[in-house]
Formats: structure tokens, C-alpha cells, sequence
């Protein structure tokens, strides 16, 4: 397994694998799959070369079977921090360490770039996801009730975050 930071030129292998994601499991994202789907691949490009997002892939024989981004803040209040976003692991891939290979990446470079928080959410229930945030080192901080609502059905969120310095 390779994990590396995607560029524009993976739109072509992201846009299909965040449609999927997005299709496959609505309530765990707070983007659709509806307004995702009209989006041409320029805005995916423009989405992986951000400067306050970055993506990162893994790949199996070549093939993108996971992602993970990490959303910065631009605030200047804000700016020690950054949000785990869109983390999406394929389903034939789970169970392989591609999810953990993906957080890993992501809490090194958020290290590396001297921020001091990540936060994130995931929905409630999802025993699978909040464990490897767990085992990450993320806690939880509370449970947002109705955060989303897909079809009519309300989702809620737990808040995690994750210490990266000394307060």
C-alpha cells in the first residue's frame, strides 16, 4: 500500500472513490451526493490543490481505495487547529489497515506543519470509525444531536479532537 498526498492530477481517480463515499454512506457526510454529482472534475482539481485542504490517497496495486483531507483553518484565532475531513476507506479494503495508514499520514503532517488540535466528527454508531479515532488518540468531547439529516432521518455527531502539543 502506497499513502500519499493527491495532487489535481488524481481528480480522475478522487472524484469517483468521494462520489462513492458520498452515495454509499450519506450520513456520514455533511456534503451530498446529489450536489457532489453536478460538480464538473474541475472543482475536484481546484479541491486537491487548495491551500487549506489537503488530501491524501492510499492506493493497492495502483488503485486510490481510501482518502483522508485535512481542512486548515484561516483564522488567525484559529489557525493552531485543522479539522480531519471526508475520510473514506472502500469497503473491499477495510479491515487492512488503510484507515489507520490514512490517519497516521494525516496527524504526521498536521505535526510536521506545527499545528496543536485536530478536531473531527463522526456519526454516532459508527463503532468502527470512533475506534480508530480512539486508537488514534482522538476523545471524544460531546455528541451533537440531529447535527445532520438525510432524507428526513436526523445523524448525530460525535466531536472528537486530538492533542498534537503541550497547551
Amino acid at each position: 500500500m502506497q499513502v500519499r498526498r493527491l495532487a489535481a492530477s488524481d481528480a480522475p481517480a478522487y472524484r469517483p472513490l468521494r462520489l462513492r463515499a458520498l452515495r454509499e454512506h450519506p450520513e456520514a457526510f455533511t456534503s451530498s451526493h446529489e450536489e457532489n454529482l453536478s460538480l464538473p472534475l474541475a472543482e475536484t482539481e481546484k479541491r486537491l490543490a487548495s491551500a487549506t485542504i489537503s488530501m491524501w490517497g492510499a492506493f493497492q496495486a495502483g488503485v486510490l481505495c481510501g482518502a483522508i483531507g485535512l481542512e486548515r483553518e484561516t483564522r488567525i484565532k484559529n489557525r493552531h487547529k485543522a479539522s480531519l475531513v471526508a475520510m473514506y476507506v472502500a469497503p473491499e479494503h477495510a479491515g487492512l489497515g488503510v484507515g489507520r495508514a490514512l490517519v497516521d499520514a494525516l496527524v504526521r503532517e498536521a505535526r510536521t506543519e506545527g499545528l496543536e488540535l485536530l478536531v473531527l466528527t463522526v456519526t454516532a454508531g459508527n463503532a468502527s470509525a470512533t475506534h480508530l479515532y480512539e486508537s488514534a488518540g482522538f476523545r471524544s468531547f460531546g455528541i451533537e444531536p440531529r447535527a445532520i439529516k438525510v432524507d428526513g432521518q436526523a445523524f448525530a455527531k460525535n466531536h472528537m479532537y486530538l492533542e498534537l502539543s503541550p497547551r
